[in-house]
């Protein structure tokens, strides 16, 4: 494996459809490119979906935190960047993203965790059970540890109500993860999400949410100066928690 083929590049033009009021890429855009490239990149490396499913396996993206440089705005052309990097806490394997302007301005940067899990018995598996021979880039995008949140508080209020319905599902027939990141956007004070530029915002899924669940996202800024909140989404169907997060304004 040449480092070339360990770190895969694609460019993309930023859509209307992607951007807000200010005519720039929402958050969850983000979301959508950078899981976009590492599905690309996993099947270029021989454990895409198909490969993987033929082995009764699938991956499950865990957790993400990404970092907000610059919001590109609509029409502009941006490059993504992505590779596997390490195996983290003995389960989850890392893989780092950046994204880039056409002039090589950094616009975001990223790293996220993902399990690999049996397809039948839902069980996540150790990537010493498996032989995915996954080359590594002596290359970091965030360095910053993916740990539990744990900022979101109990009596959070509640902010956002949503049934899992088509449109949210994607093919592993579960909530899709940039789905959730619009519900985080959706649950924020919309004068702060439109007039104040986020400079992180970290998601960590816990439990699928399937098609028909219930799922309510409750929101609390962190003490002392209000620049950080947590939100959680909670499944009102199953009482489990899907999802925690948190979300820093510059």
């Amino acid at each position: 494996m040449t480092p070339t083929e360990s770190i895969y590049a694609e460019t993309f033009r930023v859509h209307s459809y992607e951007c807000d009021v200010n005519r720039q890429m929402k958050p969850a855009a983000f979301f959508q490119h950078l899981t976009e490239a590492a599905t690309v990149h996993a099947d270029k490396l021989g454990v895409g979906f198909e490969a993987m499913y033929a082995r009764n396996l699938f991956w499950v993206h865990a957790r993400m935190k990404l970092k907000f440089f610059h919001f590109p705005r609509i029409g502009e052309h941006v490059t993504i960047h992505t590779w596997p990097k390490t195996i983290q806490q003995k389960l989850f394997y890392i893989r780092d993203f950046e994204m880039l302007a056409e002039n090589g301005e950094r616009l975001a940067a990223a790293t996220s965790a993902w399990l690999v899990m049996d397809a039948t018995a839902r069980r996540m598996l150790p990537p010493k059970s498996l032989d995915l021979d996954l080359p590594t880039a002596d290359r970091v995008g965030l360095d910053e540890p993916l740990e539990r949140i744990g900022l979101a508080q109990e009596d959070g209020e509640e902010r956002l109500r949503v049934r899992a319905a088509y449109s949210a599902v994607d093919m592993l027939g579960h909530v899709n993860n940039s789905r959730y990141v619009e519900w985080i956007c959706d649950a924020l004070p919309a004068d702060m999400i439109g007039q104040r530029p986020l400079d992180w915002l970290q998601v960590n899924y816990d439990r699928e949410v399937r098609p028909g669940e219930e799922v309510s996202v409750t929101a609390n800024p962190v003490p002392p100066d209000g620049d950080l909140w947590a939100l959680q989404g909670l499944n009102r169907s199953n009482d489990t928690r899907a999802f925690e997060a948190a979300v820093r304004w510059k």
